[in-house]
């Protein structure tokens, strides 16, 4: 066989191909990008729903929008509007870590360490994410690195009438074996166990101020634990919920009552900062220790991950630093082989969002699911979806562009919080 130089051969392949084959095969493919699309404009509205939802909206000069939530609270809107638009308008929407990174830098005197002000930031980048999915074509978690799995699994943050009543505690249990979602993980309140038992703290070793728990108490909260878990039996896992209000030693006496059932975590028993004496709990507690719902960025998370001072952490995404931090939080957490899980008291379109992050993280076990004080079917109307947001107990992902989810106009606009329009 003749030698062909291989210049020459390339040549010949290149030209076997129709050329107005291979030429439109790429100008589809670069059609999405061929032409540099600028930020125009920044939005923010207020939505009753569990909480007050604070929803975000990046415009562009293509006509593409990106939707987002920041964490529920007061002040985030003012950040947006007052701090964040200034700085990202003009900008090129697929920068997203350079936007993230000057919305950082530019609001160091309105607090951008912690607080409103990265929560603020978070849904400004959450809304990105999902510009950025519909600018290329794409669903999030696909550009955040790639897609682990098509669902993730949600916990429902639920508790019965009354967790001291064994009959309560079935009804619970019914209601929730019943539930279409087919949730199979619950969190349930402990701390709220001694007020229902004494509700004016009027017994003797109660103080109002105090983090202290007694006999009494952890009798009752292991008594109303082992009714739940008879109560749902052996399938469906029990998270812990605390509301980082105890000293160590009884937050390690709080483990010990709710070990016998054996609970995917205890979370936040203590207060929220790092301490040596969360790696004391975390090295003694017969259960494991989860903490992260208050910590921002990846700075907050360090020393729990480095000093292995807990053995899960959970990450709000839309209030921590949004998608990318929140897989950044989640890199350094795999290297000490610690798994993620999320907290989420978001509207629907949030709890997307967020499991978007969530279906890119290898080491993910459970995704909150809050509805609040509303029913499902109601929690779920405040969006558009192709089908229900949960299904067989998970957040569906779905192969669409951005996050999949779209809000619906006429139930939001009837659910705007007192003073509030409709962005548009």
């Amino acid at each position: 066989m003749p030698h062909i130089p291989r210049r020459s051969f390339l040549k010949s392949v290149a030209t076997a191909i129709p050329v107005s084959a291979t030429s439109q095969a790429h100008q589809t493919l670069a059609a999405p990008v061929r032409k540099k699309v600028k930020i125009t404009g920044l939005k923010a509205m207020v939505v009753r729903g569990g909480p007050d939802w604070n929803m975000v909206k990046v415009e562009t000069d293509s006509g593409l929008a990106g939707i987002g939530e920041a964490y529920w609270g007061r002040g985030v809107k003012d950040v947006i509007l007052g701090y964040l638009r200034d700085i990202i308008i003009g900008q090129d929407p697929l920068d997203i870590e350079p936007l993230y990174t000057k919305m950082l830098r530019y609001t160091g005197g309105a607090g951008a360490q912690a607080g409103v002000t990265v929560s603020a930031i978070s849904g400004v980048e959450i809304a990105l994410w999902d510009l950025a999915g519909k600018i290329l074509g794409a669903p999030v978690c696909k550009l955040l690195g790639g897609q682990y799995r098509d669902g993730v699994r949600a916990y429902w943050t639920r508790s019965p009438d009354n967790i001291l009543d064994p009959a309560s505690c079935r009804r619970f249990a019914e209601e929730l074996k019943g539930h279409p979602y087919g949730i199979a993980a619950i969190k349930v309140d402990a701390d709220r166990i001694p007020r229902l038992a004494d509700p004016q703290f009027r017994e003797p070793g109660h103080d109002a101020f105090g983090r202290n728990l007694t006999r009494q108490d952890l009798s009752r909260i292991a008594a109303g634990f082992s009714n739940v878990r008879e109560a749902v039996g052996e399938n469906i896992d029990i998270a812990v919920h605390c509301h980082w209000e105890y000293d160590w030693i009884d937050a390690l006496e709080l483990a010990r009552a709710v070990a016998p059932i054996r609970p995917m975590w205890l979370e936040d028993p203590m207060p929220p900062g790092y301490s040596n004496s969360w790696v004391k709990l975390t090295s003694a507690s017969p259960a494991p220790i989860l903490t992260g719902e208050n910590l921002y960025r990846c700075e907050g998370f360090e020393p729990f991950i480095l000093n292995q001072a807990c053995h899960l952490i959970q990450i709000d995404i839309p209030k921590a630093g949004g998608l990318l931090e929140s897989k950044k939080i989640a890199n350094l957490a795999a290297l000490f082989y610690l798994p993620v899980c999320a907290h989420n008291p978001a509207s629907p379109f949030g709890t997307v969002a967020s499991a978007h992050c969530a279906a890119s993280i290898a080491d993910f076990r459970a995704h909150e699911f809050s509805p609040g004080k509303l029913p499902t079917e109601a929690w779920e109307q405040y969006v558009i979806y192709d089908g229900p947001v949960i299904q067989d107990g998970k957040i569906r992902i779905l192969d669409k562009p951005g996050f999949g989810i779209e809000l619906n106009e006429d139930h939001v606009r009837a659910h705007l919080a007192p003073g509030e329009e409709w962005w548009d």
